[in-house]
């Protein structure tokens, strides 16, 4: 995962007025749990949203006041109205113990079947994911380039070394649909760039079925 490092405060005080009085200041009440007892501390909305807003998932490498951890998000309040950080939950990263965490998708190539005239459909963004902090990548990076109209790649089709996915293994991730004025049968285009050796050695099975 990409890394942000992120400085905070720590907290005398967590109730109610202390926790007003640090949202009051522009500063957000935060959470570090996952290796014993709870650090509670506060770190600048500004700050915050950089790191909630992006797209990307981040190991955050903590400094509360010279106590340095490295941790995920696990959870976040978000202000109803205004969509701000309202509380933030942080988990310490261990390096021998497994976490779950959404990684976005990202896609590389044009399909095939698009070009065709096909519609590209992504029903995830992201994917929720089990594996050590070691083995977690930016992303779960998809290939789409040799993808037809009708054709799908499915979670099981996916095998990210050291991941396990927390999905159903029949979701599907990325396909392309038929659309209004795609080519019926977009593997023409294959037939017409000449004949391979292995449309060579179809070709009598083709001819012995039609016998």
């Amino acid at each position: 995962m990409k890394k942000v490092q992120l400085s905070g405060s720590l907290r005398a005080n967590v109730g109610k007025k202390a926790t007003n009085a640090v949202r009051n200041a522009g500063n957000v009440p935060c959470v570090l749990y996952g290796s014993g007892e709870q650090t509670h501390f506060s770190v600048r909305s500004i700050d915050m949203e950089k790191i909630i807003f992006s797209p990307d998932v981040y190991e955050i490498e903590l400094d509360i006041d010279g106590k340095k951890a490295s941790a995920i998000i696990q959870a976040k309040q978000m202000h109803p109205v205004r969509d701000t950080p309202m509380h933030i939950d942080f988990l310490e990263l261990d390096a021998k113990k497994p976490v779950k965490v959404s990684l976005p998708i990202r896609t590389v190539g044009s399909p095939i079947g698009v070009m065709n005239g096909g519609k590209l459909r992504e029903p995830y963004r992201s994917l929720r994911v089990v594996g050590l902090p070691g083995n977690l990548p930016d992303a779960i990076t998809i290939d789409i380039a040799k993808l037809r109209i009708g054709h799908s790649i499915r979670v099981s089709d996916l095998n990210p070394e050291g991941l396990e996915f927390l999905e159903p293994a029949n979701a599907v991730v990325v396909a392309v649909k038929m659309a209004r004025g795609a080519a019926a049968d977009d593997e023409d285009e294959d037939e017409e760039e000449g004949t391979t050796e292995e449309g060579a050695a179809d070709a009598p099975a083709e001819e012995g079925a039609e016998g």
